[in-house]
């Protein structure tokens, strides 16, 4: 793919994208996100967050459609408010709403979204207090009560970026030090034998109730982050996580099946493979293992994701990888195949990536694309379309397709570190 092919890439993802944002604004403006087949708008509470406009705000300034970020913008310090008598996900708050916060604060300067970043996490500050410092998973905005003590390590692991950039945004290091606390509680608790953490823990007793270790969703991100906290924050003990972590999953998780390289579950006590399952949200490894240096294995496994997403020309939510068989069958536009994409094709400069792109492109218009958006698929075998198109769409999957076909300083990896949101976050020395 040519330069002048990749920018006409990058623009026919612009327009999509604002395609995407129009049927958000049409049909559910003021709420968290649309239903665009009903056209309906959807909120995930009782009180609307503003999910999409937060989310969506970044990329709507980074690919320079500049009304829809002023109309975003303006919504949000307008109308957002964060005292609410509403019970919400500590982990989804953080990484969308606080993430989207800080970015958009970081692109735009504007005072008033880093107050709201501020005030945010003020209130969810109590999830913190149980008795080992890992958080409990939901948080009443207005009155600060918690609850939910079964968590898992991505929930438990993947906040420090955020709160660590508002610690040093703010001089306030209690940001730091409650997420931090909670990530470095996480890493204790990996099993003795193989480094390896499980997907389930009780945060009271610091307790795993259930031992399925894996790369996919539950424990994803903390991976990323261990790495991430690293590159943004050069905190040293980040990095001795991630060696050892990285090592772990490399010995016990990685499955090469027929000179495919894929990761696969395993017993978190024993090593032992328990199931041959890979799927849309283990596909973020490929750029992880990219950004952190290992380039030919990066390359191996998103080789086997691209497999994945051929099998039926969208990918399954859920893959048996050994039978090559759907197990889960949803698609809910995720943007984790792309995104390892994007990391791969800045590291390597292989033009495939961008020629997986396109294809992955091409299908994901042909089979999401509604009158008034784009929608999940219900079932990828039979491209059923279903109802919703979540924050992350915009905040991520247009985000990085955009990318993928950008010249690099669309984005400067040497400058930022993307939340697993997509939300790129700038390197604030501490102090300042």
């Amino acid at each position: 793919m040519t330069d002048a092919q990749a920018a006409k890439m990058a623009l026919r993802v612009r327009a999509e994208a604002q395609h995407a944002w129009q049927g958000y604004r049409k049909y559910a403006w003021g709420h968290d996100d649309v239903k665009p087949l009903s056209r309906q708008p959807h909120d995930w509470y009782a009180e609307t967050l503003l999910m999409t406009p937060v989310d969506a705000l970044d990329t709507l300034i980074l690919l320079g459609l500049k009304d829809e970020a002023d109309d975003a913008h303006k919504l949000i310090v307008d109308k957002l408010s964060f005292d609410k008598d509403i019970y919400v996900s500590h982990f989804e708050t953080t990484i969308r709403e606080l993430g989207g916060l800080l970015s958009a604060y970081q692109l735009t300067g504007d005072p008033k979204l880093l107050k709201l970043a501020d005030d945010l996490a003020t209130r969810m500050l109590p999830v913190f207090d149980s008795p080992t410092g890992l958080p409990w998973t939901q948080v009443n905005l207005r009155t600060g009560q918690v609850r939910g003590y079964e968590s898992n390590p991505a929930e438990t692991g993947t906040l420090l970026l955020e709160y660590g950039t508002l610690a040093r945004l703010t001089g306030k290091p209690v940001y730091y030090d409650k997420a931090k606390h909670a990530l470095v509680e996480t890493f204790k608790r990996r099993a003795p034998k193989t480094g390896l953490v499980g997907d389930a823990i009780d945060v009271r007793t610091g307790a795993w109730t259930h031992t399925s270790a894996h790369v996919g969703g539950g424990i994803d991100s903390y991976y990323e982050y261990l790495w991430k906290c690293w590159k943004l924050f050069g905190d040293k003990d980040c990095l001795a996580m991630w060696k050892t972590s990285i090592a772990s999953i490399n010995t016990y998780l990685a499955d090469d099946v027929d000179g495919s390289l894929w990761y696969g579950h395993a017993d978190m006590a024993t090593g032992q493979r328990t199931e041959s399952y890979y799927g849309s949200l283990d596909a973020f490894l490929p750029g992880l293992l990219a950004y952190s240096g290992d380039v030919p294995r990066a390359a191996r496994l998103q080789d086997s994701g691209f497999r994945m997403w051929q099998l039926h020309g969208i990918e399954p939510e859920r893959l048996d990888y050994r039978k090559m068989k759907v197990v889960s069958a949803g698609y809910p536009l995720r943007p984790e195949i792309i995104e390892s994409a994007w990391y791969l094709q800045r590291l390597d400069g292989n033009p495939k990536w961008r020629l997986q792109g396109k294809q992955m492109f091409d299908d994901f218009v042909r089979y999401a694309r509604t009158d008034d958006g784009y929608t999940a698929i219900a079932n990828v075998v039979t491209k059923q379309q279903a109802d919703h198109m979540e924050s992350f769409a915009l905040a991520e999957t247009f985000k990085y397709f955009w990318l993928l076909f950008s010249p690099k300083d669309a984005l400067n990896l040497d400058q930022v570190v993307m939340n697993t949101e997509a939300h790129p976050l700038r390197r604030v020395e501490a102090g300042k």
